[in-house]
This record gives structure tokens, sequence and C-alpha cells, in this order.
């Protein structure tokens, strides 16, 4: 029977002695080059060295179950080997055929590869890390097929990701902290089919603790037609309160029904602040596109005045130009203004902070990515995961590799002093 790796050490000499991880690995390569043999895929070179290294692991365990080494006498158990099973395992390097060392006595319990288990530790993490990214449960067989030559079915898929349920409910469970400067609070809608297919809307709650760090507190699914009432609202955030959270100084949202009383009730002396960029994507949907550029730039004179009396000055005049043309436009600046104007009152690092939902609209993005694929969802259960699943994986950002809020500090002072007694800085 042919030996790829032997073949490659063969065809371009022995490896190294004393030679680094990296020059063994690139040593392995060009050997495998030499000798035409592929690295991964059924006979590739890494499935047989992985087949090597399980073997002998499985034989060294073996061995110390046994006490003897084999072909010793047998031990005061008087047991002794019994032959070989074959056994297929699911690696990161594709399917591999190993042989599993028996004992007469049946008692020999393999950590390595445990008994029934098809798939090693690290197969789970790149399914579930696949699926998190969007890729359905046949993009995923199709996947594994194609570049590690492993064949797997759409139900053992599912299982795989299935195995984290219990996570995500520990994970809505979890104790939150007692106090943060701010959350942001927004609503996704997906497709459930349940019965028939639905959109339902999906309730996301991203809190920025006093440390500066970003966090999702929690997702909930709403029934099919309900919108955003007041009484969906308060049992999610009593919901959080029940956690562990006592105070939210500022609570940033985009004008969802129901959600600012439901917030007040909640956390009696929270700041609701509305989401300007909202107001403004909002504010173009009453208008031509010829008409965008120049409603954008009166508006900007409104969220950028230097105080309350300033920007309300700013919106009368916005009011005069295009009250006749769009009065429905103006008409929702005026039902939003008590949510609009808190945050004028803050120096621009807070302001940059509380009036825009960007923090949980690049969550949101994420989310529209991994759902995009999959058209609909059988149940609201599996809808949760995928979205869990993408709020686990954290994506590093270049510009702040830390993920902490910039100038988070100096934001921290601002804050203390304008809610004193609610905040305290470590």
């Amino acid at each position: 029977m042919a030996d790829p790796a032997r073949d490659a050490q063969e065809a371009s000499g022995p490896v190294l002695p004393g030679a680094s991880t990296e020059q063994l690995a690139e040593q392995l390569v060009a050997q495998a080059r030499a000798a035409g043999v592929s690295l991964t895929g059924p006979g590739g070179l890494l499935s047989d060295l992985t087949r090597q290294v399980l073997e002998t692991a499985l034989n060294t365990e073996m061995v110390e179950h046994l006490g003897h080494e084999h072909g010793e006498p047998a031990g005061p158990k008087g047991n002794v080997r019994n032959g070989y099973s074959a056994k297929t395992v699911r690696t990161e390097v594709g399917d591999v055929r190993i042989n599993v060392p028996r004992d007469r006595a049946g008692t020999f319990e393999p950590a390595i590869v445990p008994k029934h288990a098809r798939h090693l530790s690290g197969f789970d993490e790149a399914v579930i890390s696949l699926y998190a990214k969007g890729m359905t449960t046949g993009d995923i067989v199709a996947h594994l097929q194609d570049v590690y030559g492993s064949s797997v079915s759409k139900d053992l898929v599912s299982r795989v990701t299935d195995a984290v349920l219990e996570a995500m409910q520990a994970w809505q469970a979890r104790p939150l902290d007692s106090v943060y400067p701010v959350v942001l609070v927004d609503c996704i809608y997906v497709k459930i089919r349940e019965g028939q297919v639905s959109n339902r809307p999906i309730y996301v709650v991203m809190g920025i603790s006093v440390d500066g760090e970003r966090d999702v507190l929690g997702l909930w699914a709403g029934p099919a037609g309900a919108g955003e009432g007041a009484r969906a609202w308060m049992g999610m955030l009593s919901e959080l309160k029940n956690r562990g959270v006592t105070d939210v100084l500022i609570a940033c949202c985009d004008g969802l029904k129901g959600l600012p009383e439901a917030i007040t009730a909640v956390w009696p002396q929270a700041t609701v602040q509305s989401c300007v960029v909202h107001l403004v994507r909002n504010s173009l949907r009453y208008a031509g596109k010829q008409h965008w550029s120049k409603i954008s730039a009166d508006l900007k004179k409104v969220y950028t005045a230097p105080t309350v009396a300033a920007a309300q000055t700013a919106f009368e005049d916005f009011a005069t130009t295009w009250r006749s043309k769009f009065p429905a436009m103006v008409a929702m600046w005026e039902r939003s203004w008590t949510e609009f104007v808190p945050f004028l009152d803050f120096p621009p690092e807070v302001r940059k902070l509380v009036y825009t939902t960007n923090g949980i609209e690049s969550l949101n993005a994420r989310f529209r990515a991994a759902v995009r694929r999959r058209g609909h969802f059988p149940t609201e259960q599996s809808a949760l995961k995928i979205l869990y699943l993408t709020v686990l994986e954290r994506r590093p950002n270049r510009a702040n590799p830390t993920g902490r809020i910039p100038d988070w500090k100096a934001i921290l002072n601002v804050l203390a002093i304008t809610y004193p007694d609610r905040i305290t800085i470590h």
C-alpha cells in the first residue's frame, strides 16, 4: 500500500535534525511537491500524516491501558491486545481512515478518538464558524466536500449547529452589569416559516459598559404582525432589569413605537435619545432624490447646532423651506423633537457616541449578511441560533483592535459629571 508521507520524504531526503516547526512544514511541502503528492484530500500528505499521528497516539494509549508494550507478556490484569478495528474520522484535512487498537477485555476507552466519535475536535468549530458566516447547511456540505474531500450530510451539519442551543440559552440568561452608560436598541426583520412564512421582528439590545466595551445584551423574536409595541418592549427590558441592569444613563433608539415609554417605565432616570442618522434617513423617504442633498444640508445645520436654541432656530428655517412640499417629513421631526434634542447638551465626543446607533447598525449589517442566503428560517429558534452565532463571531477592526470606544475615558468623565452618583469611574 502506498504511503504518501514516506514517498514524499524519500523524494526529498530526510527531515532536518533540530529543524523548527516552520522549517519542518516548509520541508514537508517541498517533499510533497517533489513526489507529486497532494496536501489534502484522500491520499494527501496531511491526511496520511494525521493518520500516522492518530494511530501512534492510540497505540500509546493502549500501552498505558494494558501496562505493557506490544508483544510483551500480559501484566497482572491479564489483558492483551486483540487486533484492530478500522474507522473513518472527519478532521480539518478531510476524512482519515485509521486502525483503532482493541483489547481482549473490551475495556479500552481511547481519549484521542473516543468510541463512537466520527469527527475530531475542531470539526464542529469549523462547521459552526462557516454557519455563522452565512453559509447554509447545503453550502457547508458542498464546501467540506470540495476542500477536504469529506462527505457529510445536512443532518450532521444541523446536529452540530444545534449543539449551540444550550449555550445560547445560557448566554440569554447570563447576569449583566448593574449600570450601562449607553444602551442601543433596534429591531430587524427576518422571514420565519411556522405555519406560513411571515416577517418576524428580532429585537436587539446592545450595551456599552462602564469600561467602554460593546456587548449584545440579548436577542428576542417578536410575534408576526405585532410590530414593536410597548408591551413587547416592556417584557424584554424588564428581563434585562431582572438580569441585573438597575440603571441606564442614555438609551439610544430608532423611534420604535412604544419604546421610549417602556424605557422610562423600566429605568425612570434614563435619557431617551433618538438616532439622528435614522431621522435623516427616514426624512429622505418623503422626498425625491433631486431634493436629497439640499434636505441633508439643511438638517445638518439642525443636528450640528451648538445649543438647543440654535437647533430650534435652524429647524424653524428647515420647516419654513420644506413644509409646503413635504409636510409629513416636517411633522415626523416635530413628533421626534423631544427625543432628538438631549444629545445637544453634550460635548462633541459624547454626541458622536449617543446620537447615532452606528454600533448596532454594524451588527445588523452582519445579521443581514448571515440571513441573506437563507431566504427564510423553519423556526424561530433556528433564526435566533444564526444571529447568536453572528454575535459570537467577533471580527477584528484594524482601526480599533481593542474594540473599546475611542476616547472612552474622556466620555466617561463627562457622563460622570452629567449623571452624578449614578456611575463610578474605576
